[in-house]
């Protein structure tokens, strides 16, 4: 009985001290019980495995009744070879004898537990120090063991030293680290995590990612360890950016490794992970995109801003630079006395008048419809903060707007209940300030966007109305010059064609797109004694209000000549003479003076392109004139050609705008203008309207005049 009851002891016994079934045991060896060590569940391993922690049973006589595989290797004897023999002869020398006597006996007869370091005889004849702790066992017969439970002391130092190590290193390592379990639960949290994540060890443990982080990624760094942990392939050197509990005002940046830990046998005791705080060099690299996209900006609208010299295209451009890149949604509003180029000033009383000439989003909004229509103008008071800044020429911020600051800027409350459902929360207006003058505001709203303006922005944005200010200051004068010239060049033209007997006269003028092209191109009829007709058309070689002056004095000098009467080309030698004297002009012109009673027209060039003559039922032609000298030029000769009318011919006249441009040679233009000319109807003002269209282009860049005549019948005169 009392043999048989230790021999199931050491059945359970050695199964329940770890693990003489897992892999780290010596290759192949048999237990008594004929077991194979290598045969346990997988998995299995562990710490006791690590460390080949050994299992020895002796009787109240002191001899050995089990003996488990691992005692074997921390011993040398096999378990045919110390079983049922005296323990203390076997492992013992003579010199520890006694003490492990006494040792024995205490435990035995007190039942008080002992740890300690004992010398030990191994098999190959050398003595080993082994960790030892000794208890009593009692079965259920009352038969009364000693377990002893020994590990080699210098597999346990070397543990120990590993842990050690391993402890230290983890907690005064700058980079965080973690270990999770299987389940994504916090196991180990070094101090340096505790700092990045702002919450103490203690509170991290048993709780997973999720209930300690803050940003809105923590399903994605799940994802990762999951992947991690099922696959064991490491991610190093990831990415993230994000808010902790520690400064949930800003952002921070971690470079995050994540790796499978495996215990001694293999067994997967879950993921780890390491943290490294990156946030100066990612605030830096931040910077430097910003910088460069900053430049890139600039770049951007200095190729952009300007293109034209219109005031309307150069605010839009300003505000499409602007979108996305600086706001979600951008205005540009120009002072309206500022527009019409009148002075007034700004002495801080009463409201200011802005008219919007460009409004531009990212994206569908209800914004777009709360601002200014387009061409509109509004009034602001001086509560306004677009007010402000055009009296101050300071920018206007603020970075995280109220409902006060919304119903500042909207132009009344209901366009202000539009910004904030759009969720407006940050607003920036600046001046438009060039050669001094303010001409108006840009102004700036973030609604997606989650960054408020900072003063960054601020510069950033100074530079861009700078360079458009300048852009629009000059688009304005120009379109104030543009807008003179023409009036007084229209002012000089007849307002409508003459009824003349013996022709049918039609006349039409369009100016240049341009402001410097605006000026030189006349016409005019001038009734004549005994029911005759001058026909003139010129050119001034010039441009703007001074070409148009210039324009209107040969046009009121070719009328006083042509009521002396004289023949054409006297006629030009009179011109030639004053335009000589106009310094820095000089003029193309053709005059032409048609007798209805005879059917003749004289004609004279000096310098202007030959006029078209269309008859019924032929080709239309150029009229073959001797070109003569542009007026100005002086000296040189003019020569007065007859050619015959008849009823239902057409004589048209025109400046080079209808036929020159800039790729296209002259005669190929002179070609189309007679293939055009065919093929017109019978109304001469249909037939002006449908050259022009036809001949010209929206590029173009110089005004037209056309003259056209088209002869009746005398008969009818003399009736």
């Amino acid at each position: 009985m009392v043999h048989d009851a230790p021999r199931e002891a050491d059945a359970s016994g050695t199964a329940g001290a770890g693990g003489g079934t897992g892999p780290a045991g010596a290759g192949g060896a048999r237990g008594p019980a004929g077991a194979d060590r290598g045969t346990g569940p997988a998995g299995a391993g562990n710490l006791l495995d690590f460390l080949n922690v050994a299992a020895v049973v002796v009787d109240t006589a002191g001899r050995i009744v089990f003996w488990s595989p691992q005692a074997t290797d921390v011993f040398g004897y096999t378990a045919e070879e110390a079983l049922g023999r005296y323990a203390a002869r076997l492992l013992l020398g003579e010199e520890d004898r006694r003490r492990a006597t006494e040792l024995f006996a205490t435990v035995m007869g007190t039942g008080q537990d002992w740890a300690g370091t004992f010398p030990v005889r191994h098999r190959d004849g050398g003595t080993r120090l082994v960790e030892f702790r000794n208890v009593r066992l009692q079965d259920d017969l009352g038969d009364v063991y000693a377990l002893g439970i020994a590990v080699d002391q210098s597999a346990l130092h070397d543990v120990e030293g590993r842990l050690a190590i391993s402890e230290q290193l983890v907690s005064q390592a700058p980079v965080g680290f973690a270990l999770l379990d299987a389940d994504l639960r916090y196991r180990l949290v070094n101090p340096a995590l505790e700092r990045i994540n702002g919450v103490p060890a203690a509170e991290h443990l048993g709780r997973r990612p999720r209930d300690i982080h803050l940003h809105g990624g923590v399903e994605t760094i799940e994802s990762a360890l999951r992947h991690v942990l099922a696959t064991g392939s490491p991610l190093v050197d990831q990415y993230i950016v994000g808010r902790t509990r520690a400064d949930p005002d800003h952002d921070h940046a971690w470079s995050v490794s994540y790796y499978r830990i495996h215990g001694p046998a293999g067994r997967v005791i879950g993921v780890a992970s390491s943290v490294v705080d990156v946030t100066e060099r990612h605030l830096a690299a931040a910077e430097a995109e910003r910088a460069r996209k900053r430049l890139a900006l600039l770049a951007d609208a200095s190729a952009r801003i300007g293109t034209t010299l219109g005031v309307e295209r150069t605010a839009r451009e300003l505000a499409e630079v602007a979108v996305p890149d600086l706001a979600d949604v951008a205005a540009v509003d120009i002072l309206d006395d500022v527009l019409a180029c009148r002075v007034r000033a700004r002495d801080g009383e009463g409201p200011e008048l802005f008219r919007a000439l460009a409004v531009t989003s990212a994206f569908p909004t209800e914004v777009t419809t709360a601002a200014d229509p387009v061409g509109e103008v509004a009034a602001y008071g001086p509560d306004r903060l677009i007010t402000r800044c055009v009296r101050t020429g300071q920018p206007v911020l603020v970075a995280r707007c109220e409902a006060r600051d919304l119903r500042r800027i909207a132009r009344d409350t209901r366009a202000a209940e539009a910004l904030a459902r759009a969720g407006a929360h940050s607003y920036l207006a600046v001046p438009l300030i060039a050669h001094g003058e303010t001409l108006g505001a840009v102004d700036l709203l973030r609604t997606r966007n989650p960054a408020p303006f900072d003063e960054d922005d601020v510069l950033l944005v100074r530079e861009l109305a700078a360079r458009a200010a300048i852009a629009i200051g000059n688009a304005r004068w120009h379109q104030y010059v543009r807008t003179a010239a023409e009036t007084l060049q229209r002012s000089l033209l007849p307002p409508a064609p003459p009824k003349r007997p013996g022709l049918r006269i039609a006349s039409l003028y369009r100016p240049a797109q341009s402001a410097n092209e605006v000026g030189g191109d006349w016409y005019d009829v001038i009734p004549l004694a005994d029911d005759k007709t001058a026909l003139v058309i010129g050119d001034v070689m010039g441009n703007g209000i001074d070409a148009a002056a210039a324009m209107g004095q040969l046009c009121t000098a070719a009328r006083a000549y042509a009521a002396l009467d004289l023949p054409p080309d006297d006629i030009l030698r009179h011109l030639d003479r004053l335009t000589h004297g106009l310094e820095h002009y000089i003029a193309t012109c053709l005059y032409a003076t048609y007798d209805p009673r005879t059917g003749r027209c004289r004609v004279a060039n000096a310098g202007h392109l030959p006029p078209v003559l269309a008859r019924p039922g032929r080709e239309p032609r150029l009229l073959r004139l001797p070109p003569g000298a542009p007026l100005g030029v002086g000296g040189v000769g003019f020569d007065t050609v007859t050619v015959d009318l008849h009823a239902g011919d057409r004589l048209l006249l025109y400046t080079d705008g209808l036929v020159e441009t800039r790729n296209d040679p002259i005669d190929e233009r002179l070609g189309l203008l007679l293939r055009t000319i065919g093929s017109v109807g019978p109304s001469l003002d249909a037939t002006c309207a449908r050259l022009v269209d036809s001949m010209r282009r929206p590029e173009d860049p110089d005004d037209v005049a056309l003259l056209l005549v088209e002869a009746q019948d005398t008969a009818l005169l003399l009736e």
